[in-house]
């Protein structure tokens, strides 16, 4: 509950920003110079003050704001998965469609107040409006826009769509990072037993699962891949609060939050291990159709192998000394020394530890 109105507020704050600049410049750029246009024209123009449009354009990117919010937060927690999205765009459309002939209909009513003039806002009024069509269209516009940022935030990542857009990564960029590779135990027994259909229904909701949790532990996907989950975290947010290892945790009180849920369904309680590394790599964009950003460099592969230990010592989570090193680990965790190991393809021996918490909080 606390995750989804957290969300709702990330949501809210986003659409408030967008359609009240949104609205503020389709007030600009239709009625910016309105008075001395008119004075051509006409000899006694239409006195307004230059901020009279700006208010009301503020108005109406505020209750848009907020109802646009509302209806899509509400389609992605509770219809999105039902519907298909061309029912989907459609519903919403009609939605939208009726709000805006609504809130026009009672601004108007304060436009007729402050004006001392009569404005059509009889039942239908909407039909013959160029300014209501014009405001549609603009909406619709917008609305693209705003879905299409969305879409993209959500594809590359916070802030990653941004960087690429700035080209941020168009020459490769070191970094300090740290990774997570997160991998689906006894994956294969599972696959076998359900079929490859409902095995990816199976993997969907568990990724569904940990995306609820990501934002509050300030972590990125690198990448989803078959069964596994590549999160990455810069040195200042993984490290607070010890972050890159709570995540792991987190999950797995959202998994088993849902025991009953995937017990009934697929016969599976999902369980995940784990390693932790981190270190320099490099960062650039790859490819030019389907472009994505890429990590190279030894960290990634030496994460990957602490993981494929988890088997070896039958542990869920382990961590190589030099990231452990560099967090401040409070009572709850209990860290046990697995040894100076050398991992598969690597030249030197490398220190890992395993985790686990003392008890729940």
């Amino acid at each position: 509950m606390q995750t989804s109105l957290k969300q709702f507020g990330v949501l809210l704050i986003q659409s408030l920003v967008f359609w009240v600049l949104a609205f503020l410049l389709f007030a600009l750029i239709r009625y910016n110079g309105q008075k001395e246009e008119l004075a051509i024209f006409i000899d006694e123009p239409l006195s307004l003050p230059t901020y009279f449009w700006y208010h009301y354009a503020l108005l109406i990117g505020l209750i848009i704001g907020v109802f646009y919010a509302i209806i899509e937060f509400l389609f992605e927690t509770f219809l999105n998965k039902r519907l298909i999205l061309g029912l989907n765009v459609i519903i919403k459309t009609i939605i939208y469609f009726i709000f805006i002939i609504a809130s026009l209909s009672i601004i108007s009513i304060f436009v007729e107040d402050q004006l001392d003039i009569n404005l059509s806002n009889d039942m239908g009024w909407w039909r013959e409006s160029k300014l209501f069509w014009n405001i549609v269209i603009y909406f619709l516009v917008a609305s693209i826009v705003f879905s299409f940022i969305k879409i993209a935030n959500d594809k590359f990542g916070r802030g990653t769509f941004f960087n690429m857009l700035i080209g941020k990564y168009r020459k490769p960029q070191e970094e300090e990072r740290i990774l997570m590779f997160l991998d689906l135990k006894d994956s294969t027994t599972i696959a076998e037993s359900l079929g490859h259909t409902i095995y990816s229904q199976f993997i969907q909701d568990c990724f569904l699962d940990l995306n609820r949790i990501l934002n509050k532990f300030d972590a990125e996907v690198y990448q989803y891949v078959g069964d596994e989950a590549v999160l990455s975290w810069n040195y200042k947010n993984g490290l607070k609060n010890s972050k890159c290892i709570e995540l792991f945790f987190a999950f797995q009180n959202q998994l088993q939050k849902r025991n009953q849920f995937y017990n009934a369904t697929y016969e599976f309680m999902p369980e995940f291990k784990a390693g932790l590394h981190a270190g320099k790599l490099m960062i650039a964009e790859v490819g030019l159709i389907k472009k994505e950003l890429a990590y190279h460099g030894d960290v990634i592969n030496t994460t990957a192998r602490i993981q494929g230990e988890c088997n070896v010592y039958n542990e869920s989570l382990l961590i190589s000394e030099v990231l452990l090193n560099m967090i401040k680990l409070n009572s709850f965790f209990i860290t046990n020394h697995l040894g100076e190991i050398l991992l598969k393809g690597k030249q030197s021996k490398i220190n890992i530890y395993s985790i686990k918490k003392a008890y729940s909080i």
